[in-house]
């Protein structure tokens, strides 16, 4: 099993080559970003499962970056920072952080905060729906082996993209997906063509799973943002 891809947000040199190493070492795959703007880009690109995080970044201040990111995505956020008062810790979490390790740290503390996450990680992939051959929400029913698509037991016809955006979607229940992470997969680009050809193909595929005002939604819009299937009773 792969081992969780870490997003390192840290402008201190020697401090992100520690961490670095540290993960590679431990077989961890890893991105790095030095300042705010390109850790919210990073995350949207590549959607991480982990980010450690500082919060005294050069352009804009860590939890700005924890604010936006929860503004679309549930991803494990652990602060590593110089600031040690309770405020500033308080401060982080409530923005929406996960932990808080206070620097300086040791490099085994480090790897037991990520063997927690982790394993929170996995107790939600196996809990999850998509881990099973068969997807049910509501009266949608994606039968993965077969790539069939079902809605209130009849078969869809859908295109090879909308088969994909759906099943996307079906992976990342309650999960808002960016619009740039969502071409990557589909497309593997992200350039504003692919995000355009996006929106026309999620348009199709909701006029087929919505297609009455009294349908249920199951695809959410988020304006600017991307899109997020919403789980039915």
């Amino acid at each position: 099993m792969n081992k969780p891809l870490v997003l390192v947000v840290e402008d201190d040199r020697p401090v992100r080559n520690l961490i670095v190493t540290t993960l590679k070492s431990h077989d961890y795959r890893y991105l790095t970003a030095e300042n705010g703007k390109t850790a919210i880009m990073e995350a949207s690109s590549h959607n991480p499962d982990i980010v450690l995080l500082d919060l005294g970044l050069p352009d804009i201040d860590g939890t700005e970056v924890i604010t936006n990111i929860r503004g679309w995505s549930n991803m494990p956020i652990i602060v590593i920072s110089a600031r040690s008062e309770d405020s500033d810790k308080i401060t982080a979490l409530d923005a929406g952080a996960d932990d808080y390790l206070t620097k300086p740290f040791s490099v085994e503390e480090l790897l037991a905060r990520l063997r927690v996450t982790q394993r929170r990680l996995l107790l939600l992939k196996s809990s999850n729906d998509a881990g099973k051959p068969v997807f049910q929400n509501g009266e949608l029913k994606i039968d993965y082996a077969a790539s069939c698509v079902y809605l209130k037991g009849e078969e869809m016809h859908l295109t090879p993209i909308e088969y994909k955006l759906l099943c996307l979607l079906s992976h990342n229940v309650g999960k808002v997906l960016t619009h740039t992470y969502i071409t990557m997969q589909i497309w593997g680009s992200s350039r504003e063509n692919d995000i355009a050809s996006l929106r026309v193909f999620m348009a199709t595929l909701r006029k087929k799973l919505e297609p009455e005002k009294t349908s249920p939604q199951y695809i959410q819009t988020h304006i600017g943002i991307g899109y997020r299937m919403l789980r039915v009773d």
